[in-house]
């Protein structure tokens, strides 16, 4: 098989799984249906019994709007404690509206505990004490109280029922409120509720009025005081300036940073000169004295004295060059010329030193006027610094000054707005829908009441009937008797109809009515035993159960019978502690028989009694011996079995319950195979495993198991695939005998 058909297979068995647990949901529902109706019923006549015999109460609601921000004569928020920008405001004015206080105001204003409204008797009210044979002593709570005391604890209770009927509701995103109060008189109910909101605007009001009574007597206490803090302050600035000789804006100080800003100007001024002079004079330096090389220097080259002594001389050498073409040396002419270059280069010579000292002297000056403002820049700093820690004083004193006569003057303003609107009554809320005389009961609502416990009741019968079904845990169908026992089912044996005169008519059936259903499973589970050893024949067959009263004797007899059918069948009644043997079969209860037989004092041929109808021999329990598991572990019990065995075709055995006593482990090794009765809807499934448990746990050779007493045409209708069909296949389930 491939994967995806094993996958589909999977998914196929899961999904019948599914419908499978939807049917049995099914099957519970309409399996407790009456009882579910039946009680839903029951609950929904006494709830309109309890319905109808209530009193009607009305309902009357007022809108209050509260205003977010009002038209202030001048801003004095502050003096109330109130930011009435945020939800905060509105979440508190809500639960000043459902205080106790509140409340009470009401109460007292209406005079609503005399109202009679509010003194009616207890519905059913009854003293239980009055109900006992003795008397008990009177817990008086009130004992030792004052008469105050014992008013105010009656008033707080009597506060704590109007509260209980009183609804405040805010509508979201808006300044509404709802102000709802319930009521058995109509009337009672648009009072109250009026009462609530203008009880709330009188109470804003009159906190308003003595809160600003409060603020004006601790702002006229805390300004004296503040005045008196603003003149100590000022005396303390002025006489810091006095002392000190502070003039002008901020004390002298703007006086003294023009000053060093000058001075700082000239010093730069004047270190750039003398930075400009410092090369040409370390030129001149460099030099030595040589005028070839005080030439290159950059003052020099640029003084226009200079250049105009250079082009004199210049001049001269070109004229004596000139001359030097035509006249020798000696000529008069070339000595005049010589002179005049000699002249010339002295003059340019002088001229150069002259600008060489202008030089130096410059750069002197400019060095010493470096260092003067050098110093006098020093000296106007450390003044800076002294009158910047005057100033720093100064201001401190003055910002201290300004502080206090700030706060004075905030005072004295909040003293002058908190007198101006003493007197000043303006509401935050007003009523704009009054609540008017409601003329229909809010409540109850009868339909929906009724309607509600029908549909309640109904559920809680439909999650009981499926609580009783989950505790339900008796085998009741053939798939119970595979899942939870793991054992195999031989067949299933319908419940028959029982009366006084036939109280046990399963004894008879199959004989009786031979085509009947009942017959015709008798002979299914015949067939299950030959079927389940072809080779091997079980020769000895004996029928036990869980507990007494799960049918066992019966399935022992008709197995018997229908195995009788076809071959020598002896029956022996091996339940020797509970005998419903003899009068299943109507044999003398005095009859001797296997006791007799295995203890030697009877012969087999007087135990063993023939019955001509069902065509089979039986052998009763005979003598009820003291101990009947001796007897049948008995070496005896053992040889008479094997004797028996050589005489019949089929010996079937009815032996007792497992979980009561030991026989049944005790019988199974002497036997072929073993059957396991259970009786449907009442062996729980832990009893039952528990007695299979048993005769493994002794390797008893378990055949199958055979689920007695089952309401067919109940279990066809109510287990659907475990039943249905299971006898019409043989055209039997019209039988008349079987049960609804």
């Amino acid at each position: 098989m491939t994967n995806d058909n094993q996958s589909s297979h999977t998914q196929g068995r899961l999904a019948d799984e599914e419908v499978i647990d939807l049917q049995q949901y099914w099957r519970t529902l309409m399996r407790n249906k009456w009882g579910i109706l039946g009680f839903a019923l029951a609950i929904t006549v006494l709830t309109i019994l309890v319905v109808f015999s209530m009193k009607p109460v009305y309902k009357a609601t007022a809108t209050l709007l509260i205003e977010s921000q009002q038209a202030n004569v001048v801003s004095i928020e502050e003096v109330y404690g109130l930011d009435k920008s945020n939800s905060e405001y509105f979440l508190t004015q809500f639960e000043i509206i459902k205080s106790r206080r509140l409340a009470e105001k009401v109460v007292k204003k209406l005079s609503l505990q005399e109202h009679p409204e509010f003194n009616q008797e207890p519905f059913l009210s009854f003293n239980w004490r009055e109900m006992l044979p003795f008397d008990l002593p009177e817990n008086d709570d009130a004992a030792g109280m004052s008469a105050a005391e014992v008013e105010r604890i009656v008033l707080n209770k009597f506060i704590d029922g109007f509260s209980a009927r009183l609804a405040i509701v805010p509508i979201r995103k808006t300044q509404l409120v709802k102000i709802s109060f319930e009521a058995n008189d109509p009337k009672l109910a648009a009072d109250v509720a009026n009462a609530i909101g203008v009880a709330y605007i009188e109470s804003n009001l009159e906190a308003k009025l003595e809160v600003t009574m409060q603020a004006s007597s601790w702002l006229s206490e805390r300004l004296g005081g503040l005045k008196a803090d603003v003149n100590a302050a000022e005396k303390a600035l002025q006489d810091f300036l006095d002392a000190e000789n502070l003039v002008g804006e901020e004390g002298g100080t703007t006086i003294a940073n023009k000053e060093l800003e000058l001075i700082s100007s000239k010093h730069i001024e004047a270190k750039r000169d003398r930075l400009n002079l410092e090369s040409h004079y370390n030129q001149i330096q460099a030099a030595k004295g040589s005028v070839r090389l005080y030439e290159l220097v950059p003052g020099v080259l640029q003084d226009r004295t200079v250049q105009e002594f250079k082009r004199q001389l210049l001049e001269v050498e070109l004229k004596r060059s000139d001359l030097a073409k035509r006249y020798g040396s000696k000529h008069p002419s070339m000595i005049a010329v010589q002179s005049e270059v000699a002249n010339a280069r002295n003059s340019l010579n002088s001229q150069i030193k002259s600008v060489i000292n202008g030089i130096k002297s410059d750069y002197q000056a400019a060095l010493a006027s470096e260092r003067s403002l050098e110093k006098a820049l020093a000296r106007t700093r450390e003044g800076l610094q002294v009158l910047g820690r005057k100033e720093y004083k100064r201001k401190e004193l003055e910002n201290e000054a300004e502080s206090k006569r700030a706060v004075y003057d905030t005072f004295l303003q909040r003293f002058n707005e908190t007198n101006a609107t003493g007197d000043l009554n303006s509401a935050n809320a007003r009523i704009i829908d009054p609540a008017i005389v409601p003329s229909l009961p809010e409540k109850p609502k009868k339909k929906l009441i009724i309607v509600a416990a029908f549909v309640a009741s109904l559920m809680f019968g439909v999650v009981f009937a499926f609580l009783l079904e989950a505790l339900n845990n008796t085998i009741q169908t053939a798939r119970d008797v595979e899942s939870k026992l793991s054992a195999t089912l031989l067949g299933v044996l319908p419940l028959l109809k029982q009366d006084k005169k036939n109280p046990h008519p399963s004894y008879r059936e199959f004989l009786e009515s031979n085509h009947s259903s009942f017959a015709e499973s008798v002979r299914t589970i015949r067939t299950g035993i030959v079927l389940s050893a072809l080779d091997n024949p079980h020769k000895v067959l004996a029928v036990t159960s869980t507990m007494p009263d799960e049918g066992k004797t019966s399935v022992a007899i008709n197995m018997a019978f229908a195995l009788g059918q076809m071959e020598k069948v002896l029956l022996i009644g091996a339940d020797m502690r509970r005998p419903a043997f003899n009068k299943a079969l109507g044999i003398d209860k005095h009859a001797i028989g296997l006791s007799n037989f295995v203890a030697g004092t009877a012969k087999l041929e007087d135990c063993i009694q023939h019955l001509d109808e069902g065509g089979i021999d039986v052998l009763p329990a005979g003598t009820i011996p003291p101990n009947p598991l001796e007897l049948l572990s008995s070496q005896r019990f053992s040889k008479a079995l094997r004797v028996l065995e050589g005489q019949y075709d089929r010996i079937v055995i009815d032996t007792a319950p497992s979980q009561s006593v030991s026989d049944a482990m005790v019988i199974s090794p002497l036997v072929g195979g073993m059957i396991y009765v259970v009786k449907a809807d009442s062996t729980t499934y832990q009893q039952a495993k528990a007695g299979i448990k048993r005769l493994k746990d002794v390797n008893a050779p378990l055949i199958g198991v055979v689920l007695n007493q089952v309401n067919t045409k109940k279990a066809a209708k109510y287990y659907g695939g475990d039943y249905g069909g299971y006898y019409d296949t043989y055209g039997y389930a019209e039988d008349s005998k079987n049960t609804a």
